[in-house]
């Protein structure tokens, strides 16, 4: 399923298809800002998503065998309710 196929499942309730892409545009807007500032978003039934900052590791670089440190990096991290399956 894609975004598209989401935006035409909410026109089906919607005036126009125009109004339901706004409206999936905002949730979507409004649930990243919400995990960029740290706070965990719970969709209740279905799963809930939260930032992940991985911390820094030594790697290798296979070409010249030299140690490099991976730096941190953030991830999303989803977590399925129990309901669903």
């Amino acid at each position: 399923m894609t975004k598209n196929d989401i935006i035409q499942s909410v026109a089906n309730f919607m005036p126009s298809k125009k109004d339901a892409a706004e409206v999936v545009n905002k949730i979507f807007e409004n649930m990243l800002t919400a995990i960029i500032n740290g706070e965990k978003v719970v969709i209740t039934g279905f799963g809930s998503f939260n930032l992940l900052v991985t911390q820094t590791k030594k790697g290798r670089n296979p070409k010249t065998g030299e140690t490099i440190l991976i730096e941190p990096k953030k991830k999303i991290k989803f977590r399925q309710s129990k309901e669903i399956f």
